[in-house]
């Protein structure tokens, strides 16, 4: 993917100041492209200089598939009404940089010519004026172009853009409907899919048996040898243990579905374990292992959490620790200790652990079917985030709590599933309270590696609420805030 790079100028100051702009905006272009955490190519566009190539220009970028968002910047003064007709169809990530080619102002030698060429400082305000005024949705970053603060923020605002633009070619599978009765789960996928552009397909069950029936014995032998290279394994999952044909199914499991995701171009998924006709288990190692590959995953049915962790998972990629579906499961109101134990009944992403992951098959007490074979893991402590899309009726909305996640106080040597444990941020109550004001769902995408800053700017572009709940929270002004 790539991300089209726009110079704003005039004609002016003339075909050398025109040429001057040119050069020092490719200049900037190739300092980024050789950033090494930028994760996608910058492709530089001519300066622009009237609204016809304004205009020429961005409805390139809107029509080529591999262009995921556009940054501008005002080298010059950059007459606003030449961007109207060219902001106006403009759909894609919009970032507004807001930098100056030379960092320092040279006190010594400084001259009117100088002035006419490095004028970001009114120009981009100019350009953001008529930003405002049109409505577009835009993040804004300020400062030297070569600092590593700015080029951090223009990593993060890529991530977005790589995300969204991956969201609006997104399909997700759902294997049986959400699970019944449950509000937080369901929703509007038509208009999730005007808004966010995934699309949401389903499938009875006895589809998905078709593939896994069909896995021949040397790919779930050789599957079988790949488990056996990368984790750790329990005794009953061993090549004598009494549970190692629940292994075999496992690995079947995975094989069928990855053909059935991967035939059909699906890069999320949902099940539930109150549809599981035809297959021996509820997927759990299956389902853990797709999500490290870089599948979204939601359980119960719950699509929309499936496709903000396949969404995350692609800001997220090649950064250090990992994005997985989450549900805030168990309290820990110790005073000055409170925590949350996240985890779920299998499907726990081993993106987040901490050390090798361990396969067990133990027994599950809910949807009636053989012992399922799991991963079970600690998640790494640190910094992290929860999100949460949820469907408030005529909107969607975004809530995120930022989070402290942290090593358990000691052995959880009867729970055999991955966890994790976290403080909210600012506190537990505080945390808890104004997430359950906002309406956020008992699922999340929990993440250790993007930023509350980025769901901001993914909210903005996706044109829905954000409520974000973190260390500057206070309970009583967001209460006034959702009313």
């Amino acid at each position: 993917m790539t991300i089209y790079f726009l110079t704003g100028s005039q004609h002016l100051y003339g075909s050398e100041t025109l040429a001057q702009v040119a050069e020092n905006s490719q200049r900037i272009v190739a300092a980024l492209n050789g950033a090494a955490d930028i994760p996608a190519e910058i492709i530089w566009q001519p300066v622009l200089t009237d609204s016809d190539l304004v205009y020429r220009t961005i409805r390139a970028a809107e029509a080529d598939e591999q262009c995921a968002g556009v940054i501008t910047w005002m080298h010059t003064f950059s007459p606003a009404k030449m961007w109207i007709w060219g902001l106006s169809i403009l759909r894609k990530p919009l970032c507004h940089l807001h930098t100056q080619f030379h960092r320092d102002i040279p006190y010594g030698t400084i001259d009117m010519d100088y002035m006419n060429l490095h004028q970001t400082a009114h120009g981009g305000r100019e350009f953001g004026h008529m930003c405002a005024k049109l409505g577009v949705r835009r993040r804004v970053i300020v400062g030297h172009w070569a600092s590593a603060q700015v080029q951090g923020a223009l990593s993060g605002w890529v991530r977005v853009a790589l995300g969204i633009a991956s969201e609006r070619r997104m399909k997700v599978a759902r294997f049986g409907d959400n699970m019944r009765h449950v509000a937080v789960t369901d929703g509007d996928k038509v208009s999730a899919q005007m808004t966010f552009g995934y699309q949401v397909d389903g499938f009875g069950v006895g589809d998905l048996v078709e593939r896994v029936d069909a896995v021949a014995d040397d790919r779930v032998n050789g599957l079988l040898e790949e488990y056996q290279a990368t984790y750790d394994l329990a005794d009953n999952v061993l090549p004598d243990g009494d549970r190692r044909d629940h292994l075999a199914y496992s690995a079947r499991l995975e094989l069928g579905l990855t053909d059935f995701l991967e035939e059909g171009g699906y890069t999320a998924f949902t099940d539930t374990f109150e549809d599981l006709h035809g297959l021996r288990q509820l997927p759990g190692l299956a389902v853990q292992r797709l999500m490290g590959r870089g599948y979204g995953f939601g359980g119960e049915g719950d699509w929309k959490t499936a496709a903000l962790v396949r969404t995350m998972k692609v800001m997220g990629e090649g950064l250090p620790g990992g994005n997985s579906f989450m549900e805030d499961y168990t309290y820990h109101f110790e005073p000055g200790a409170e925590a949350v134990l996240g985890a779920h009944m299998l499907e726990i992403c081993p993106s987040i652990a901490v050390g090798k992951p361990r396969i067990e098959c133990h027994p599950l007490g809910i949807g009636g079917k053989a012992d399922p074979c799991r991963l079970v893991f600690d998640g790494k402590a640190g910094p992290a985030l929860n999100a949460s899309v949820v469907d408030m009726g005529a909107s969607f909305r975004l809530v995120v709590n930022t989070v402290s996640g942290r090593q358990p106080a000691a052995e959880l040597p009867k729970l055999p599933v991955a966890r994790i444990l976290w403080e909210p941020q600012p506190d537990m109550a505080t945390g808890v309270t104004g997430w359950i004001y906002a309406g956020g769902a008992h699922h999340t995408c929990f993440s250790q590696n993007i930023g509350a800053d980025q769901l901001v700017d993914y909210a903005t572009f996706t044109g829905i609420e954000c409520v974000l709940i973190d260390e500057h929270t206070k309970l009583s002004e967001l209460r006034a805030r959702l009313g």
